[in-house]
C-alpha cells in the first residue's frame, strides 16, 4: 500500500449468515497446525469450538480476538491441553506440533507444556522466591544439575523478560510482593525458562495500567524473535500493535484470519467489520 494511500474497502463482504472461515488459514513456515479443532463442555452437551482450522506460524504473534465468550480463550487452551483440566470438556480434531498430533494418546502433558507454555489473565507467581519461581521448572525438567547452572538460567531468563535490573538485589524476596505488570514479566520468565517452542497469552495486559501493558508489548516483540506466540486479547488496539495476523472468532467459529493490517483495514467479513466498527461486541 502506497504511502498515506487510503485502504481499499471491498464491495462485497461475505454476509453474516455464511460462517465459513475467510482468508488463509494456513502459513508456509507453520509452528503448530490446528486442523478441524471443535471443543464441547458438559460431556458433550454444549459446544464452545466449531471445526477450527489454524496455523500458528514460526516466530509470529497471531492474536485471537472476538467478543467476550466467543470461543478465542477456549481455544487457545487447546493448544497446550490446558482444557484436559476441565471436567466434562472433550477436544476433537487435531493439533500438530513438529508433525505430532498432540492430542495423541501417547503424548505426555507434562513435557507438552514445557514446549508450549502459558501466561494467564491475572498474574500467578509461585508463593516463592523470585529466584525459585524462575528456577522451579528447570529444576523439575532436568535442564540444570547444579547452582551454578541454576543461577546463570534465571539470570537470563530474567534479562529476557526485562526484570533483571529490578529484581537483581532482591532474588530471594518473594514473587508476589512485586507490582501486577513485574509479576506478569515473572511468570514470562518463568515460562521461557524451560525454552519452550511456542508461547501462549491470555489476555496478559488486561489487568495492568498503560505503562506495565507498554512494556509488556515490547517485551513480546523482542520474544517473537526467539518464539511463536498466540495471544487472546481484548483490546483490538493491541492487537494492531502487536501481532502480524489476528483471527477473529465469534460464536465458537473462525470467521476470518489474514494479516493485521487487512483484518483492521479491510476486513472480508461482514460480522468482522461490524466488530472491528464498534457496531457489537
Amino acid at each position: 500500500m502506497e504511502k498515506n494511500a487510503a485502504p481499499k474497502r471491498s464491495h462485497r463482504l461475505v454476509p453474516k449468515d455464511n460462517r465459513n472461515t475467510v482468508g488463509e488459514n494456513q502459513v508456509d513456515n507453520f509452528k503448530m497446525r490446528c486442523e478441524q479443532v471443535s471443543v464441547f463442555y458438559d460431556n458433550g452437551a454444549t459446544k464452545a469450538i466449531n471445526s477450527v482450522s489454524l496455523d500458528i506460524g514460526d516466530n509470529e504473534v497471531i492474536a485471537m480476538i472476538g467478543p467476550s465468550g466467543c470461543g478465542k480463550s477456549t481455544f487457545i487452551r487447546c493448544l497446550n491441553r490446558m482444557n484436559d483440566t476441565i471436567e466434562g470438556c472433550k477436544v476433537d480434531g487435531r493439533i500438530y506440533l513438529d508433525g505430532k498430533n498432540i492430542y495423541d494418546k501417547d503424548v505426555d502433558v507434562v513435557p507438552l507444556r514445557a514446549r508450549v507454555g502459558m501466561v494467564f489473565q491475572k498474574p500467578n507467581p509461585f508463593p516463592k522466591s523470585i529466584f525459585d519461581n524462575v528456577a522451579y521448572a528447570p529444576r523439575i525438567h532436568g535442564l540444570v544439575t547444579n547452582k551454578s547452572e541454576t543461577e546463570e538460567l534465571v539470570e537470563k531468563s530474567l534479562v529476557r523478560a526485562g526484570l533483571w535490573n529490578e529484581v537483581k538485589d532482591r532474588l530471594n524476596q518473594p514473587g508476589t510482593g512485586l507490582s501486577g505488570g513485574q509479576q506478569q514479566r515473572l511468570c514470562i520468565a518463568r515460562t521461557i525458562a524451560v525454552n519452550p517452542e511456542v508461547i501462549l497469552m491470555d489476555e496478559p495486559c488486561s489487568a495492568l495500567d498503560p505503562i506495565a501493558t507498554a512494556i509488556i508489548e515490547e517485551l513480546i516483540e523482542e520474544l517473537r524473535q526467539e518464539y511463536s506466540i498466540a495471544i487472546v486479547t481484548h483490546s483490538m488496539q493491541q492487537a494492531s500493535r502487536i501481532s502480524q495476523r489476528t483471527a477473529y472468532f465469534h460464536l465458537g467459529d473462525l470467521i476470518e484470519i489474514g494479516p493485521t493490517e487487512q483484518i483492521f483495514l479491510n476486513p472480508l467479513h461482514q460480522l468482522t467489520q461490524d466488530y472491528i466498527t464498534g457496531r457489537f461486541g
